[in-house]
């Protein structure tokens, strides 16, 4: 099967059997698990006693060789098996006097290289990209630009969207509507590399929940770990939307909209993405028809939501007229972004507090005060029952076990059996503070207003402070720090760790976008305009044709990163129809 090689296991001692166990190198503190036992030879080198196992291939392994008299341990071998590969464990005795035991690992068949197809379809997306500025080079010679233009009439397709809550339904740029005129001006002046920030945070996101080609380096970690793409993607999608925030309160308190009347679209959309999540989005479907009985509680959007609902009415509560303007005066001019808002910190703070009390000090039963493991077999089977310590209890015990994630990423390298969601309640504490962190880099936007390098030099100021603040916490190691990065907790040192990137990756973009004008955001501009549209759409048509289709060979790497760059593409197509058609769909 994919991820997996086939290991004969051949014993040609003659007084004793074999116990072959195993441990994954991705388990952290895990007991081995037993793979198979190998009766004794019967002295015949020619058909010696031999047990079949199929092995990971997807992190190296730890084998564990005992012998059935004494259990005394033989051999331990670390290796990092191939996928599709043939191996043989040959053990036998070198020398009958003093009983010495070799066990050799001899190759039968190579493995195959799996990473073959990521390669392929990194030069197709390449070629792809040279035909597009190809052409937009020879769109530059007049008589070329003169005649496309002549047979395609278009039409420059005007941004709509001022704000995060949405766009209005119609507008065309020529009415002499003062008004749209107004619009049209604002939209013109607003940040592309936002957009471009969340299409590509949701694009990559699209392509893992789709499979990522069944790459475990595409799929969240077990536990804790180490930071690739699927764990930063919705915590960047999380910043974004605070970055977003501070901007559309901003700017709709500056056209004359009420405090009520803007606190009133808060609610809607936070009610709205909170609705689509639990009814729509709902990965319990695959227990049977949707029904009370198994419902699940926490989610994606809902989380969103709450988030949403929770810094936006922050930020409209205590919103200070003129401090963008720097009519409000502060004793550090330095931090006037900061210093007219410190009742937020002080909520954060206190929000932070909570999670930390709660996570170190909650009693949790028959769990150790403070445990942050994954239960299962981790902690050499100590606490089996114990994923997630204080955050997945305080789930079980308000939200019930069937209200919850049925199949946490815990499950498949710790043998976890408790269910245990990722977006949980606990975990949404330190979701308000990542949101707040983008709020921030929204407000030095609004503060420092087309000062270049004022806004990229505080972007890279708090990317240094969240970055130093996770290396103190993780001791800059991935099991052994004070508060290890997790995903599935939203640790808070998972908050700094990501939004240290966040803003490195904000600062990029801005430079190059918005500043140099080096790079207009295509392709990911156009699915971040229409990026609720497109998450729930690529959740509801999963399974559908053509972003699904029965496949020729279902163990074949290449043919699910095939089918999941032809639907997460397809999504990036139909948003930049969507874009030049004015179609948006806002909550």
């Amino acid at each position: 099967r994919m991820d997996q090689a086939l290991l004969l296991v051949r014993n040609e001692l003659p007084a004793q059997g074999l116990r072959l166990a195993a441990r994954s190198g991705a388990c952290h503190r895990c007991l081995y698990q037993f793979l198979a036992f190998v009766p004794p030879s019967d002295g015949s080198l020619r058909e010696p006693d031999t047990a079949a196992v199929m092995v990971d291939t997807q992190h190296p392994l730890t084998l564990l060789l005992n012998g059935s008299v004494g259990d005394r341990e033989l051999c331990k071998i670390q290796y990092h098996f191939g996928e599709f590969g043939n191996y043989s464990l040959v053990v036998k005795t070198l020398s009958p006097s003093t009983k010495t035991v070799s066990c050799d690992l001899v190759i039968n068949e190579g493995p195959i290289n799996s990473y073959l197809p990521i390669l392929f379809a990194f030069l197709v997306y390449m070629g792809i990209l040279a035909v597009l500025i190809a052409g937009r080079l020879f769109m530059k010679i007049d008589p070329v630009r003169n005649w496309v233009y002549k047979k395609l009439n278009p039409r420059e397709t005007d941004r709509l969207i001022n704000s995060e809550l949405g766009p209005p339904n119609t507008a065309d740029s020529d009415s002499t509507d003062p008004t749209l005129r107004l619009w049209s001006t604002a939209s013109r002046q607003r940040l592309r590399s936002l957009d471009t920030f969340r299409g590509l945070s949701l694009i990559i996101m699209v392509f893992v929940n789709y499979g990522g080609g069944k790459y475990w380096f595409f799929k969240h970690e077990s536990w804790n770990g180490k930071l690739h793409f699927p764990p930063a993607l919705f915590s960047r999608f999380v910043f974004i939307m605070g970055t977003s925030i501070s901007l559309s309160l901003s700017s709709m308190l500056r056209w004359g909209s009420s405090k009520r009347k803007v606190l009133g679209k808060i609610l809607w959309r936070s009610f709205l993405l909170i609705l689509l999540g639990i009814l729509v989005v709902n990965p319990n479907y695959c227990l049977g028809p949707l029904s009370w009985d198994n419902l699940r509680v926490p989610g994606v959007l809902q989380r969103l939501g709450f988030t949403y609902l929770v810094v936006a009415a922050l930020e409209l509560l205590f919103t200070r007229a003129g401090a963008e303007s720097g009519a409000v005066e502060t004793p550090c001019p330095a931090l006037r972004d900061i210093l007219p808002f410190w009742p937020q910190w002080i909520f954060v703070l206190m929000l932070e507090v909570i999670w930390l009390c709660l996570t170190f000090l909650l009693p949790v039963p028959g769990c150790p005060r403070g445990y942050l493991g994954p239960g299962g077999i981790g902690d050499f089977g100590n606490y089996p029952n114990c994923t997630g310590g204080a955050a997945g209890y305080i789930d079980r015990l308000l939200l019930g076990e069937q209200h919850i994630y049925q199949h946490p990423s815990s499950n498949v390298i710790y043998q976890t059996t408790m269910p245990y969601d990722p977006e949980g309640i606990l975990g949404t504490i330190n979701t308000i503070v990542m949101a707040f962190l983008g709020l921030q880099a929204g407000k030095i936007i609004l503060f420092y207003k087309d000062q270049h390098k004022q806004i990229m030099s505080r972007f890279f100021i708090w990317s240094i402070v969240m970055g130093t603040i996770s290396a103190i916490l993780t001791k800059c190691s991935k099991e052994e720090g004070f508060i290890p990065i997790n995903k599935n907790l939203w640790s808070v040192s998972y908050v700094t760790t990501t939004s240290c990137f966040a803003f490195i990756l904000l600062l990029l973009m801005y430079y190059l976008v918005d500043v140099k004008g080096l790079w207009s955001g295509a392709p990911f501009f156009y699915p971040g305009m229409n990026s609720i549209l497109v998450y729930i759409g690529h959740e509801v048509f999963e399974n559908y044709f053509p972003f699904k289709w029965k496949m020729q060979d279902s163990q074949s790497h290449a043919e699910h990163l095939t089918q999941n760059l032809t639907a997460t593409t397809l999504w990036v197509t139909i948003s930049y129809l969507l874009y030049r058609k004015r179609i948006f769909w806002k909550i």
